[in-house]
């Protein structure tokens, strides 16, 4: 008991998990365990801050399976008894938290931007409502907690004794219900690389539909600049998947980057927050993109876009 266990997974902030996991494990008195689940035996990169790797071992756990991977950390979870359970809020933090908690009988706190423990119990702040509130919460422990991304910082964590340990395969693994078919990258578009651009204008809902995307699109080509957008733009078909900023889009640390009718949910501070400077244009005075924008307006983007567009074209 005491222990702390991390979920790895080879797209998360592996390192940074485990950072956070030390302190949590002295306090708890235990030491932290990194659960790597796959097909065989592999690499210990990122792992150097674990007291235990356990790993275990199923040929459908070479690709990621959200059925496996859930059979797999319950498994852990039983086996180990770890008094606090952790996994970052990626994708498969979204399918792996809440339902391993429920199949291990284990109370659940998700959006977590802080953890701590004191007198047998996590001490927790998640966001809620897209970020707009912070909720606090006292869970007896043992217990599971998905930290955001955001409160995840790039501090290599201290060396753990790194014994390795092996986990064996649940019997559940031998009789899944779903299959892993292929993996389907999205299509590129030519031209489009967020990662690199100095200056980026990037739209959110509040552009109010795709026929309104050239207004963004003009601003973007005056300022020199790369055009992305947040999620619900995406999902919604305005643009093509290659220009979403966020978690389950790209991370970006431009120069610049411009909002315009963004709200600044979690999931899209995530992937742009070390920009160097922030400016956000919204209607909404308690949107959640001016806690973190370094300039912000209360405005119609559209007014914005027309006239800026036009200082800096003229």
């Amino acid at each position: 008991m005491g222990d702390v266990l991390v979920y790895t997974e080879p797209t998360g902030n592996t390192e940074s998990l485990l950072a956070l996991a030390r302190p949590l494990a002295q306090a708890a008195g235990g030491e932290v365990i990194a659960l790597r689940a796959g097909a065989g035996a592999g690499e210990s990169d990122g792992l150097a801050g674990a007291d235990v790797v356990l790993e275990v071992s199923h040929p459908s756990l070479s690709s990621y399976l959200p059925e496996a991977h859930q059979a797999a950390l319950t498994a852990a979870i039983k086996a180990r008894q770890p008094d606090l359970v952790l996994l970052e809020n990626t994708t498969a933090g979204y399918d792996l938290a809440a339902a391993c908690a429920e199949l291990a009988d284990l109370p659940f706190v998700g959006y977590c931007q802080q953890v701590s423990l004191e007198g047998g119990q996590a001490q927790t702040a998640s966001g809620i409502y897209g970020g707009q509130l912070v909720a606090n919460a006292r869970t007896q422990l043992p217990a599971v907690c998905a930290i955001n991304s955001t409160a995840l910082h790039d501090h290599a964590p201290a060396a753990g004794r790194g014994e390795h340990a092996e986990l064996t395969p649940p019997d559940e693994l031998e009789h899944l219900r779903t299959k892993f078919v292929e993996e389907i990258a999205p299509p590129e578009e030519a031209g489009v690389d967020l990662a690199k651009a100095e200056r980026i204008v990037c739209v959110g809902r509040g552009i109010g539909g795709a026929e309104n995307i050239p207004v963004a699109q003009d601003l973007a080509e005056a300022l020199d600049a790369a055009l992305a957008a947040s999620r619900p733009v995406i999902d919604s078909g305005w643009l093509p998947k290659v220009h979403q900023v966020g978690k389950s889009g790209a991370h970006v640390k431009p120069k610049l980057y411009l909002t315009l009718g963004v709200s600044g949910a979690p999931e899209h501070i995530e992937g742009m927050q070390g920009a160097e400077l922030i400016v956000a244009i919204n209607t909404d005075p308690g949107a959640a993109i001016f806690n973190i924008a370094h300039y912000g307006a209360v405005a119609d983007l559209f007014d914005v876009a027309d006239e800026m567009t036009q200082l800096v074209g003229g």
